[in-house]
């Protein structure tokens, strides 16, 4: 038999270029079936997070999720009881929900105790959150980003009170999460900020410590977050903020849609990157006239003063 091996060659040749078409048109076809799930899913994940109809992912969304979360709220006056009134006497701990812990003149070392345990307690529980945030599950399983991501930052909420409470802060007024007034976002943004280490956050979370020890009232403070001198410092802190959000939440949706592109993208909400952040808070609320009476951290600190007010 004769064998016409520039035939063959000619023959393999068509054969392989009509596969590689038809891989092609099946790759480009799967492609875009892809592309399309991944824009339907991107708007219904801008939907369920965007709790302002802003139609934006921002700092204001995740903080109104969070604190929808059970048990996220704290209760200034029952968290304090339960913290003190293992080493001191009832008078002393009414005085301490009263006031304050630095005004019964107890020991930094004692209330870096309590918040080092609340710091560690508050991110075993962000554990949990963390893997499911991490774990594949294909287009099913993006439905459940949103509430990862608000437990994420609902327990990070939870931390920041407890550690404001316990360096002289007074209660945060929140009656209801949906309606939180403009303040009380404002603050809790500025803690987020210091947090994360974005410029100004510390500096403004000092100066309205200053001004709550030095008995500026409250709705000043609440004037310089919203319109005042600090409310730039807010602005610039949501800024970077919803960058990181709309990065972040859709490096999210991405891990959970296409599991081979998530392994690639470093996600930011992480049990290990939790502590670091509460201890940032931690650190810059050590050092106020709230927490310590001889506190000499007036540099670069923003005055509040009546002006705010008109």
């Amino acid at each position: 038999m004769n064998i016409d091996i520039e035939k063959l060659k000619e023959n393999a040749s068509d054969i392989t270029k009509n596969l590689g078409k038809t891989v092609g048109k099946i790759s480009t076809d799967t492609g875009k079936k892809i592309t399309k799930k991944v824009e339907k899913g991107k708007g219904q994940l801008i939907k369920a997070v965007d709790q302002n109809g802003d139609n934006q992912i921002t700092i204001e969304d995740v903080i109104i999720m969070g604190l929808k979360i059970p048990g996220i709220k704290i209760n200034r006056s029952e968290f304090l009881k339960k913290e003190f009134s293992k080493k001191y006497t009832g008078e002393v701990v009414e005085n301490i929900i009263k006031f304050n812990p630095a005004h019964e003149n107890i020991s930094l070392d004692v209330i870096d105790k309590i918040a080092d345990d609340v710091i560690q307690y508050e991110r075993l529980c962000v554990s949990g959150i963390s893997t499911a945030l991490s774990a594949p599950g294909g287009f099913a399983m993006v439905a459940t980003l949103p509430t990862d991501i608000a437990q994420y930052y609902g327990y990070m909420l939870r931390a920041t009170q407890k550690l404001l409470y316990l360096y002289g802060f007074p209660e945060i007024d929140i009656k209801d999460e949906q309606l939180i007034d403009s303040g009380t976002m404002n603050t809790f943004i500025i803690c987020m900020g210091v947090m994360y280490g974005v410029a100004g956050a510390n500096t403004a979370l000092k100066s309205m410590a200053k001004a709550l020890g030095l008995g500026v009232e409250k709705k000043l403070i609440q004037t310089a977050l919203t319109k005042g001198t600090i409310y730039p410092i807010v602005k610039s802190v949501a800024k970077w903020f919803n960058v990181r959000m709309t990065k972040e939440i859709f490096a999210g949706f991405f891990k959970k849609s296409i599991p081979v592109v998530g392994g690639l993208i470093g996600g930011g909400l992480t049990y290990l990157s939790f502590k670091p952040c509460c201890e940032k808070l931690k650190d810059a609320l050590q050092d106020t006239i709230l927490s310590n009476p001889n506190s000499e951290s007036d540099s670069e600190l923003i005055e509040i003063k009546e002006e705010e007010n008109k």
